[in-house]
């Protein structure tokens, strides 16, 4: 399993289409979230993904929040339960402070997730809301 974190024009062609497969098996597939993926955040974001022989086994991506803030979104793993979700926050984190100097990150996690994210630091910051029919929560970690 190797490690990257690279930005949009870094990405291979064929980096571009694992990351995009992975995020509609887990997203539009599994999850059955009707939404448009491809929303432009990708040009301007650091990628950070695991990959096993070419495929994708676990991404997020990193971009601007504003206030000096980096947001972590579309974070997933396939398959599920092996650690991967772990190993992904443990190499990325320090990658996207180290690329983008950032001293705070957040992110929307799904409600089942706060206890994951809290182990990497992130706190609640936010009541529940929905985000494409799922409850979410708003959590922050300082860097």
């Amino acid at each position: 399993m190797t490690f990257y974190a690279k930005k949009f024009s870094e990405l291979s062609a064929g980096e571009i289409y694992e990351i995009l497969k992975a995020r509609a098996d887990v997203f539009i597939i599994e999850q059955n979230i009707n939404y448009q993926d491809m929303d432009d955040v990708d040009y301007d974001s650091l990628h950070c993904f695991l990959s096993d022989g070419g495929s994708v086994a676990a991404y997020l991506r990193a971009y601007g929040a504003g206030d000096g803030a980096v947001k972590l979104g579309r974070v997933l793993t396939r398959p599920h339960g092996r650690g991967l979700g772990r190993t992904l926050m443990e190499r990325s984190i320090p990658a996207v402070a180290e690329a983008t100097g950032c001293r705070r990150i957040v992110l929307d996690a799904q409600k089942y997730a706060v206890g994951f994210y809290e182990k990497f630091g992130f706190r609640v910051v936010s009541g529940e809301f929905l985000e494409e029919g799922i409850v979410h929560v708003a959590m922050a970690a300082d860097i």
